[in-house]
């Protein structure tokens, strides 16, 4: 009972984290707007906007509309990068120290970057917010880990789907959350709390920071350390630069070819999650809401499969060729979206695609089992890392590619860019299940 308990607040505490993070996603372009408004382009904003211009090509409402575009994905980027350096980090902090103090700290500081947000009255503010919650978010590999300490590596698949369907829930609820709350602004009521830095967006700050301060006060009363003392590591941290370089110098080398078949996948996935919406304007003439729906779907579909299908075909077949058809089921998917034109299509290449990212969550799974329990951390730590890096890059290169070559070109690519992570998949040894 306790077992399931910690269990379930692992999972509460990724669902709230991921919420905080997307929340924002559909905000960016009326973000850019109103800081403009305020600022003039002028200071930290104004060169960051002259930097992304003189990249675009031509000029006119296409050229702005790409850098709104860019904008979006650098501040996307921004995050998911600093995930990628402090990842490591708290999860090797967390192989000596223990999983609860991390997580607590780590959440303690997204709170401060949430409440930093709420009164953001400045472009450099909010910047520096989503500084502090993508350097504290990175406690999700010390989660990760923790369904680790908690499981058998015969049902390490089945706790690692609980992280997959947080990702999936959090994906659908986050970005709804932040596009209707971004309706209320506390400045049409009290016009005078612009002088404490209170924006039109401080709602969804504000609900943002509700959900930290619960998960915080829900892990306070209910998440028990998971790493006992005697598995604990005593050997000292690496330095800086080899926290950075973690998943390409990673001591365990299975470790090091998951993660990297890790990165490899993520990246080509987060393009296409990130030019779904455009692809689907462009080909379907879609409005925001049908949108939202494909996204809704594409949600779906990625629960299913966690929580469904790995759970029950990952105890049969083994982690490594759920992660091989997941590749190949991508391939696929790519393919299809490059040529749709039809909502048929469209809508089965997206669920292929979907389904391909829900069986690849047993890759992190076979990462667990590949580590040692006195390394949980650090290795979850890693994996996380390289998914980070690739989100961090993968919106960018998707947004680049898409607008200067095409979206056929862009799906292509995609299809073939799957190819490295599926033979590099191939390569991983198995593992035996107790």
């Amino acid at each position: 009972m306790k077992r399931h308990a910690h269990l379930g607040t692992v999972f509460l505490t990724l669902l709230i984290d991921l919420i905080g993070f997307s929340l924002i996603f559909p905000l960016f372009p009326s973000m850019l707007q109103y800081y403009l408004e305020q600022e003039g382009g002028s200071g930290f904003l104004g060169a960051s906007l002259s930097f992304l211009r003189n990249l675009t090509p031509g000029t006119g409402p296409q050229s702005d509309f790409l850098v709104t575009v860019l904008f979006g994905g650098c501040m996307a980027g921004l995050y998911s990068l600093l995930q990628f350096i402090f990842a490591p980090i708290w999860g090797g902090l967390s192989d000596r120290v223990g999983r609860r103090p991390i997580v607590l700290s780590s959440i303690t500081g997204t709170v401060v970057g949430y409440a930093l947000w709420v009164f953001s009255g400045s472009f450099a503010l909010l910047f520096a917010s989503r500084m502090i919650t993508g350097a504290m978010s990175a406690n999700m590999s010390v989660a990760t880990a923790a369904v680790a300490d908690l499981t058998s590596s015969k049902e390490r698949a089945k706790g690692m789907a609980l992280i997959g369907i947080a990702f999936g829930l959090g994906f659908i609820l986050g970005p709804t959350i932040g596009g209707f709350s971004a309706k209320i602004n506390l400045l049409t009521y009290y016009p005078g709390w612009a002088t404490w830095g209170i924006n039109p967006f401080s709602v969804p700050a504000l609900i943002a920071l509700a959900l930290s301060l619960l998960n915080l006060i829900w892990v306070l009363m209910a998440f028990g350390e998971t790493l006992p003392k005697s598995k604990r590591l005593i050997q000292p941290l690496t330095t800086p630069w080899k926290r950075f370089t973690s998943f390409i110098y990673a001591q365990n080398p299975s470790v090091r070819q998951a993660s990297w078949v890790n990165f490899c996948f993520i990246l080509a996935f987060s393009g296409m999650e990130f030019s779904l919406n455009f692809l689907a304007k462009e080909r379907l003439d879609f409005t925001p809401a049908e949108n939202g729906g494909l996204f809704a779907y594409v949600g779906l579909i990625m629960i299913a499969t966690q929580g469904g299908l790995v759970r029950r075909l990952a105890p049969k077949f083994g982690e490594k060729p759920l992660c091989l058809a997941g590749m190949v089921i991508g391939i696929m998917g790519f393919v299809g979206l490059s040529m749709a034109h039809t909502k048929g299509l469209f809508f089965l290449a997206a669920g292929f695609v979907a389904l391909a990212s829900g069986l690849m969550n047993a890759l992190m799974a076979l990462t667990s089992l590949y580590s040692t329990a006195d390394h949980q951390g650090r290795d979850m730590g890693i994996f996380r890392s390289a998914a980070s890096l690739g989100r961090a890059i993968g919106p960018l290169l998707a947004a680049f590619l898409y607008f200067w070559a095409g979206s056929l070109t862009t799906y292509a690519g995609g299809a073939l860019a799957l190819i490295l992570p599926l033979a590099l998949a191939y390569r991983l040894p198995a593992t035996k299940q107790s």
